[in-house]
């Protein structure tokens, strides 16, 4: 069921929001609700990088994604 939220915010986080949000094809309250959801789940005993946390909600990852292998990865393919 979906509701309806009111928030107060600093109007400057809610431009720089909105404009996130458009240059990502989400809606800002995508974001606000996909980070609520991320916040408010039971924690796991897996560390996530800070460079995931900065992206939490702006896309999902698989369970079992792994982050040292694909960063690897990535750079095999890029410096090789």
């Amino acid at each position: 069921m979906v509701t309806k939220l009111t928030l107060t915010v600093e109007k400057e986080v809610i431009e720089r929001a909105k404009s996130y949000a458009k240059s990502t094809g989400r809606s800002l309250s995508e974001l606000i609700e996909n980070y609520l959801d991320e916040l408010t789940h039971e924690k796991k005993d897996v560390e996530v990088s800070s460079r995931l946390k900065k992206i939490v909600g702006s896309v999902k990852l698989p369970n079992n994604f792994d982050e040292k292998k694909e960063l690897r990865s990535y750079f095999e393919k890029k410096h090789l």
